[in-house]
């Protein structure tokens, strides 16, 4: 189930604000860019880099996602591991709103969104 309209807007001004605050100046973007994606309940933020083996492509680097699940009325929050899996981010698998979950992925005590 998709967002509703309002939700939708809400996500996207949080992650766009989110996302705006921590991007690279504009003339290191073409090397390493940082963006959000909306995908049904959850957002994804990810990082956007030149494929190794080929330059002229971009490639993309999970960083973190959240999970809306309505009937608990909170955001799951994972982390990608090593295996390319999502996580569940054990310091704080869970929060009440979005901004908890960009709030962790900022203070990211334990490392396990920016490495």
């Amino acid at each position: 189930m998709a967002f509703t309209e309002f939700e939708q807007a809400l996500v996207e001004t949080k992650a766009s604000a989110f996302i705006e605050a921590r991007r690279p100046p504009v003339e290191l973007r073409a090397q390493i860019d940082l963006a959000y994606r909306i995908s049904g309940q959850s957002v994804e933020i990810f990082e956007i880099r030149p494929q190794f083996d080929d330059p002229s492509q971009s490639m993309e680097h999970s960083i973190a996602k959240a999970t809306w699940v309505k009937s608990d009325e909170r955001w799951k929050i994972y982390w990608q591991g090593v295996d390319l899996a999502w996580q569940r981010y054990d310091l704080l698998p869970e929060a009440k709103h979005l901004d908890g979950f960009l709030d962790a992925v900022t203070d990211d005590p334990a490392g396990c969104f920016w490495g």
